[in-house]
């Protein structure tokens, strides 16, 4: 089977996964981002919550062949489709966990020291009961879409007291061919904001 990215950087064209209709694809401009502010070590362990298409999953085993992922997928068909891509980019250090977050956090097999949350209803819940499993220097980071999942994401951070707090918007634009011509296709602006757990 021929190696889908058989780069040593990040930033897989989102055309390369498989994917489904309705299913959240994290774009590769914003997956850049997040990615750089995860802050990855060579052999971090990464709890993707919500983790859709699987795209910030195998990015960063891609990137980090000796850490340890767990994409954590709610819906089984989804979970199947995390499998899927891992297939197609041969990534063996995913493993993908069918749970609800954040009842399922006392399941996993390992603890993280970098956590990603892709958004959704429940996000203060989730970031807060998952803050308790990062160590002293962990980092977290979440994505917001909209106001009121940015002030709850933000709120969440300064009630933990989370240091190096950073808040980024991103707004791009890519130039797309549809049909004969060829246009700049705006990206949904999205926030992506990261804090760090204080070291004791």
């Amino acid at each position: 089977m021929t190696v889908q990215w058989p780069y040593i950087t990040p930033g897989i064209p989102d055309g390369l996964f498989a994917s489904l209709p309705g299913i959240p694809l994290t774009p590769r401009e914003i997956r850049l981002l997040i990615l750089s502010a995860l802050r990855l070590k060579k052999e971090s362990t990464l709890w993707d919550i919500g983790a859709g298409t699987g795209t910030i999953s195998i990015e960063t085993a891609l990137l980090c062949p000796n850490a340890q992922v767990i994409a954590i997928e709610r819906d089984p068909d989804v979970a199947q489709l995390i499998r899927k891509n891992c297939q197609i980019f041969q990534v063996e250090n995913v493993q993908v966990f069918e749970g609800s977050a954040p009842e399922c956090f006392p399941q996993l097999p390992l603890k993280p020291d970098r956590i990603f949350i892709g958004g959704g209803k429940a996000v203060k819940t989730i970031l807060i009961q998952g803050w308790e499993y990062l160590p002293p220097g962990g980092r977290l980071v979440a994505t917001a879409s909209n106001l009121d999942s940015l002030f709850q994401i933000s709120e969440s951070l300064a009630q933990l007291g989370a240091c190096n707090v950073e808040v980024v918007q991103a707004s791009t634009n890519r130039l797309e061919t549809r049909g004969l011509t060829q246009v700049f296709a705006a990206i949904d602006p999205t926030f992506i904001l990261s804090g760090e757990k204080l070291s004791h």
